[in-house]
């Protein structure tokens, strides 16, 4: 059994933080804090445990109202980290982070990642293979934690980038990637994992092209209306974002990753994973400013 708290106390919390971060900005800015030397964005800059602890620091200074923590690249055709690995990475982080009082998700999709950094703080299991591994939701459910989950329909080794994508992958992505998205929550459901206690993330970038994703990004608040669960749109630093600036670097797309963000939180998304959270902040706090007082409110959908 994992230690500290029980019943739904973890899960609880998550989604406390979720609650006040929308009253004051209309979405929860998860930082990125990637343990990792292949990550495509930021791989080996937070490897070394002082930087990864340095890392939690500025991430919680900048303003993150989550921390997603993990210890394996999620970049498509990234090779598995074994578990041992990737606790070596991640363990001591995400135990720093929680003594902080960081509230943290842990990414991985291996049952004993996850229930080990449960046991060293952790709130919420971020699941990148849309519960590939069933066993992953009886960790969470075990722990009262919250459980996100990702849309891919192949295990990250066998994932597609943008480039080796069809268009006709999908009929009408929307609707394909809630069907999906559905069929994993009911398998997480039939271990225990509260309806409630589930997070959606349409996984942007993961076995689509650019300009499927950029669709998702582009029907957010119909994810939101059809996932009967918060949604988290994870767009930062993604190379579908070129679509805008062919020739941008993953370092040079902190423009339309923010917009990105500031767009998806106003068509009703709970949570925007960001690697630039302060900028990402300040965007989104000054859209409550403008939109307030020009008297478009500042939630429920893009005005």
């Amino acid at each position: 059994m994992i230690s500290g708290g029980t019943g739904g106390t973890r899960r609880e919390r998550f989604f406390e933080v979720i609650s006040k971060a929308r009253a004051r900005r209309c979405a929860a800015i998860m930082g990125v804090c990637n343990v990792t030397p292949d990550s495509f964005s930021d791989g080996g800059r937070y490897l070394s445990r002082a930087d990864a602890l340095a890392r939690v620091d500025a991430l919680l200074a900048a303003g993150a109202d989550i921390l997603d923590i993990g210890g394996e690249s999620t970049r498509p055709g990234a090779k598995p980290v074994p578990a041992d690995e990737q606790l070596l990475r991640v363990l001591e982080v995400v135990r720093y982070a929680a003594h902080k009082g960081a509230v943290v998700s842990i990414d991985t999709t291996l049952p004993e990642v996850a229930h080990a950094c449960l046991d060293a703080g952790a709130v919420c299991v971020n699941d990148v293979s849309n519960l590939h591994e069933p066993t992953l939701a009886d960790v969470a459910f075990g722990a009262g934690a919250a459980l996100i989950l990702s849309h891919a329909r192949h295990p990250q080794e066998l994932m597609r980038g943008a480039t080796a994508v069809t268009e006709t992958e999908y009929d009408n992505i929307v609707p394909e990637v809630l069907r999906d998205f559905c069929a994993a929550r009911k398998k997480a459901e039939a271990r225990g994992v509260p309806h409630d206690a589930i997070v959606m993330d349409p996984g942007l970038g993961f076995s689509k092209t650019a300009r499927h994703s950029m669709e998702l990004l582009r029907r957010t608040a119909e994810l939101v209306s059809g996932a009967d669960a918060p949604v988290l749109i994870g767009a930062s630093r993604k190379s579908f974002l070129t679509l805008v600036d062919r020739r941008a670097g993953s370092d040079d797309r902190l423009g339309p990753s923010i917009l990105a963000a500031e767009f998806a939180a106003r068509a009703g998304a709970s949570i925007v994973r960001v690697h630039d959270v302060r900028e990402t902040r300040q965007a989104l706090d000054l859209s409550v400013v403008l939109y307030t007082h020009t008297g478009h409110g500042v939630g429920g959908g893009v005005p």
